[in-house]
């Protein structure tokens, strides 16, 4: 099979990051090279920070989620950053939140679910996962925020900026495309829009 260069590694990005700032590439990801842990650190909380908005790589609408047999209980996965109920399947009925590491509902204080739920869930994924263009954006924000951190040159700083503007604009673009999103909601015919209706004006 032919090596592909279309999706990095998280080698690939430290090394974008540290040539951005003026530091020599690196062979391996030692932690013990003060600046390799900072942009790998930086790496991995701007990774968790860009999944956290919900694209459509990482987001799944009325996933269901089973509880044990034992205790009723939903486990909270872990790979998760956000999980809330699906508001067309079942309205106001719940309000979930995460607490103790197990799908909570605020509304009807419980832990306890007697039925499967289907739930809205934003992923985190690593970052070899992510599409290469939510990667380039990924790593352009975590090189200006190492360049703060490591040389806090403005003229630096001011360059990074632009191009971390350039490529959440690539990023958006991809989301566009491959949402295939519309004024009429996504594309599995939920959430429509709705015209305006006299009767709800009545509802207070």
């Amino acid at each position: 099979m032919p090596a592909t260069y279309a999706v990095s590694t998280e080698l690939d990005a430290v090394n974008q990051i540290l040539t951005s700032v003026g530091q020599a590439p690196v062979t391996t990801l030692d932690l013990q090279n003060p600046e390799v842990s900072i942009a790998l650190t930086t790496l991995r909380e701007v990774n968790k920070q860009v999944q956290a908005e919900g694209w459509i790589f990482n987001t799944e609408r009325g996933y269901e989620l089973t509880p044990d047999n034992v205790t009723n209980n939903i486990a909270y996965p872990e790979n998760t950053l956000s999980i809330d109920i699906n508001t067309d399947k079942y309205g106001a009925s719940y309000d979930t939140v995460r607490r103790d590491g197990k799908l909570y509902d605020r509304l009807n204080h419980t832990f306890e679910w007697d039925h499967s739920v289907l739930c809205d869930i934003t992923w985190l994924f690593p970052f070899i996962d992510v599409p290469p263009a939510i990667q380039n954006y990924i790593t352009a924000r975590a090189a200006r925020l190492v360049s703060v951190k490591l040389v806090g040159d403005k003229e630096i700083y001011t360059l990074l900026q632009e191009q971390e503007l350039q490529t959440r604009a690539v990023a958006l673009e991809y989301e566009c495309n491959q949402g295939d999103y519309s004024i009429f909601g996504w594309r599995d015919g939920q959430d429509n829009f709705n015209s305006y209706q006299p009767y709800k004006a009545l509802i207070r």
